[in-house]
């Protein structure tokens, strides 16, 4: 596990006016919802007021963001922007002349760098799919290729390219992969020295999805941003960038395949949502970033899940009003002591010392983390049990409680447990959402391994437990 210095200084709740009773009734509505969350920072007046993880989530760990990393890349947009070398109009086609099909359209070539941020190309649905189909070796020039539905500049589509091809067009003009970019003006001065990115096959930085920090650093990019890109006396971001990305640039329409509630349709920024109180970034399965400059309010949120407005709801229903209304000290220790007690539950069932099994995965389901017949294998270990999947990987898992190993190079946290002639474990890929729920019936010698949530980069296992992970740039 990683360790680091704390970013944010730290405070209780009620000396930054907030109730750790509104703290706690975000926690009863998320449970009673049964929103699966990892961690939760509630920053406040520039401090951390409240944090917790669910075990086996911790502290140090480095979260996968998904598309809250689209939020990064509009910064070092920002970057390019000041130093001169990007501007809101300058045409794809001009920045990256390699990269544009020989049949181009003339809204391909119309294309800037205001339509990337702002998702208002004109194409009907995300073209990542299509353009990777167009174009296997350059998403760039697939992109370009797509047809259009609507002229530039009309209506907001989410459309996960366009960020791809913002972060091409900032490694041109700049000289710099996006990584040491932001580690060199962002993360470094801000004392993010943790930063992980998952690639595309060729190599490059995905941009628009990929970005591993710490719930902290999360925390720490929202109050940069309330800062007006102020850090430590230092303006690492132009606050007249900050204020342009975080405000509305178009009608959002309800996604195909999101809430499309309240705060999913009061439009979009340049890689940032507008919500009813503030802005945010937003990741799927649960990440998101959520600043509220009127209550000088940022919240930290990583999960499992797909119910994201549930979270802003709570945050919103429960929270907000809780702002400048504080508690007692004794609240706030008894919210202490259960945001130090937050756990996911291990898997239930008995150790039955000495029992192994052995058996063959189906993947007749689809989706499968792992190949069809797969020979899995349950040998006891000391307090728990060694699973070999294969020759693909081992890792071991522990009783009423987690065990590491790191097969491949990204930790797997897992505990499992005998429930009657059934072998039950729980897999957590844990830099990540994601988690495998293994059954292994010992009397018919089959087994059949599931994810919780199927990552969008696609169901096979070993790729993400590799650092990084690099694949064909997928992500739905």
């Amino acid at each position: 596990m990683l360790s680091q210095r704390a970013l944010l200084p730290r405070s209780a709740p009620a000396a930054a006016g907030v109730s750790s009773r509104a703290v706690a009734a975000l926690l009863d509505r998320l449970e009673a919802q049964s929103v699966e969350c990892h961690s939760l920072m509630v920053v406040r007046r520039g401090h951390v007021v409240a944090e917790g993880w669910w075990a086996p989530y911790s502290a140090g760990r480095p979260h996968l963001l998904y598309s809250l990393t689209k939020s990064f890349t509009s910064i070092a947009v920002g970057l390019a922007v000041a130093d001169g070398l990007l501007a809101l109009d300058d045409r794809v086609v001009d920045v990256l002349p390699d990269h544009v099909p020989a049949d181009v359209s003339e809204q391909g070539r119309r294309l800037t760098v205001h339509h990337l941020l702002s998702m208002t190309a004109g194409h009907g649905t995300d073209s990542l799919a299509e353009a990777w189909e167009l174009e296997p070796g350059d998403l760039v020039k697939g992109f370009l290729r797509v047809p259009f539905s609507a002229p530039e500049g009309t209506r907001h589509t989410y459309d996960n390219a366009t960020t791809f091809v913002l972060a091409r067009m900032v490694e041109r003009v700049t000289g710099r992969g996006l990584p040491e970019l932001l580690d060199e003006r962002l993360f470094r001065p801000m004392g993010i020295g943790h930063a992980e990115w998952d690639r595309v096959a060729g190599g490059a930085a995905f941009g628009f999805h990929g970005l591993h920090l710490t719930t902290e650093a999360v925390a720490a990019f929202g109050e940069l941003l309330l800062r007006g890109g102020l850090w430590g006396g230092r303006q690492l971001v132009p606050r007249a960038w900050v204020e342009l990305a975080t405000r509305r640039h178009i009608g959002a329409p309800p996604p195909e395949d999101g809430p499309g509630n309240a705060d999913y349709l009061r439009g979009y920024g340049y890689q940032f949502w507008m919500s009813r109180h503030g802005y945010h970034g937003d990741g799927s399965f649960g990440q998101l970033c959520v600043v509220v400059p009127s209550h000088d309010l940022v919240v930290a949120v990583t999960g499992g899940h797909r119910r994201a407005q549930a979270v802003l709801d709570a945050i919103w229903e429960c929270l907000l009003p809780g702002t400048d209304q504080a508690a007692s000290a004794g609240d706030d220790e008894a919210l202490a002591d259960r945001l130090r007690r937050l756990s996911l539950a291990p898997v239930p069932g008995t150790a039955a010392p000495g029992r192994s099994a052995k058996a063959v995965l189906d993947a007749s389901a689809g989706d499968s983390p792992l190949p069809g017949g797969t020979t899995v294998t349950v040998d006891p270990v000391d307090g728990g049990w060694a699973l070999r999947f294969g020759s693909l990987l081992d890792v071991e898992a522990g009783h009423g409680t987690w065990r590491e190993s790191s097969p491949l190079g990204r930790p797997v946290v897992t505990s499992g447990a005998w429930q009657g002639d059934t072998f039950v474990a729980d897999l957590y890929v844990i830099t990540t959402p994601h988690r495998i729920r293994l059954a292994v019936d010992a009397a018919a010698g089959t087994a059949v391994a599931t994810w919780n949530l199927v990552p969008l980069t696609g169901p096979g296992l070993e790729p993400h437990v590799r650092s990084p992970l690099m694949t064909r740039p997928d992500v739905a």
